[in-house]
């Protein structure tokens, strides 16, 4: 979602509430400045993120085990 800078200045409670869902860039004189993202959407995006550069075949349980067995 895109907002503008006033848009979240005049109604920041509804946008924070919105920001648990989505990512929201807030915008000021038509350029993007800032994103406001949900700590759940973060998680989400980051692992999105990651997709491709892991290979499909990692077992995410076995590489926590042999972490926690290095240390």
């Amino acid at each position: 979602m895109i907002v503008t800078s006033t848009d979240i200045q005049n109604n920041f409670g509804k946008y924070l509430e919105l920001a648990s869902d989505q990512e929201i860039v807030i915008t000021k004189n038509g350029s993007a400045v800032a994103r406001l993202v949900g700590i759940k959407v973060r998680e989400k995006s980051f692992s999105e993120q990651l997709r491709g550069i892991i290979p499909f075949h990692v077992d995410e349980e076995q590489i926590k085990s042999e972490r926690m067995e290095r240390h």
